[in-house]
């Protein structure tokens, strides 16, 4: 009997209605899972049309689902992730940089996970710079360890992706030695609002409104460096854990952002990560 489950483990084949994991999840297709609190409760949830149904563990292992569901109007979303490491590319798009591509291989800064904030939270301008801009950006996200992985071997490491949102104070980026505060900030990283599967990463189309009015504009097939070529490399120089992040880098050029403003990365097959600036009080 275990040699059989295992074969039907192997081909994506539960041995229980209940089972549900990364096999299962390619043969299901999209899903869409939120991290969000209820009260004082931390949960990870399944979404199902206007509501999330909590599951047992985190989405990339086998889980389980539960009888309970929350409507998404009545949580409070959080990061999809608890991540260790944060990692962003520069320079990603050539629409970015003028045309004209500056890299021979994909370059990466990290931020911290400090950073990190959910769907419907604040982004916060600290005091002392002048020139905050948005970045839109797809974030891979993994869930398994990946150690010199080849760009073959790297999608079976990626737990799914998200929308992210690269806050960078521009007058610290460019004055400072390190990029620690520029890109690091409290509140400089939201993502979410969901991490979904199923989705090839290569190809979505990602999306910058401020007040409503579009910003940015392109397709992540126009990454100079794609998901799994980012994965390998990455892996290479330093070990990559699950619920860890990879910001993809930002098309195009941004602009300033201010207190009051609404900030909304949409990303076809994600949906839409919302957050409102305020100023450091």
């Amino acid at each position: 009997m275990r040699t059989l489950s295992l074969a039907l483990v192997l081909f994506g084949i539960s041995c229980s209605s209940h089972y549900h994991g990364p096999a299962m999840m390619k043969q299901d297709g999209v899903a869409k899972f939120a991290r969000f609190r209820t009260g004082n409760d931390v949960h990870y949830g399944i979404l199902e049309g206007d509501r999330l149904r909590v599951i047992s563990g985190v989405p990339w292992e086998p889980y389980t689902k539960s009888d309970r569901l929350y409507p998404v109007a009545d949580v409070k979303f959080l990061p999809p992730v608890e991540s260790k490491k944060v990692l962003a590319l520069a320079g990603n798009y050539a629409s970015h940089m003028d045309g004209k591509p500056l890299f021979k291989n994909p370059e990466l800064f990290f931020k911290l996970p400090t950073s990190l904030v959910g769907h419907g939270d604040d982004v916060v301008i600290p005091k002392g710079t002048a020139d905050v801009h948005y970045e839109a950006e797809l974030v891979l996200v993994i869930g398994k360890r990946a150690k010199n992985v080849t760009p073959e071997q790297a999608p079976a490491h990626l737990a799914g992706v998200t929308c992210g949102n690269d806050i960078s104070a521009r007058d610290w980026q460019k004055g400072d030695v390190q990029w620690w505060r520029a890109k690091g900030c409290d509140t400089f990283g939201p993502i979410g609002p969901y991490l979904v599967t199923g989705l090839n990463p290569d190809n979505l189309l990602l999306r910058m409104r401020v007040n409503g009015e579009e910003k940015q504009k392109e397709n992540t097939k126009d990454l100079l460096f794609k998901s799994a070529e980012i994965i390998s490399f990455v892996s290479r120089h330093v070990t990559l854990e699950p619920g860890d992040v990879i910001f993809t880098g930002t098309p195009q050029k941004t602009t300033p952002i201010k207190p009051g403003d609404v900030l909304e990365v949409e990303i076809d097959g994600i949906g839409i990560l919302r957050n409102k600036v305020a100023a450091a009080p």
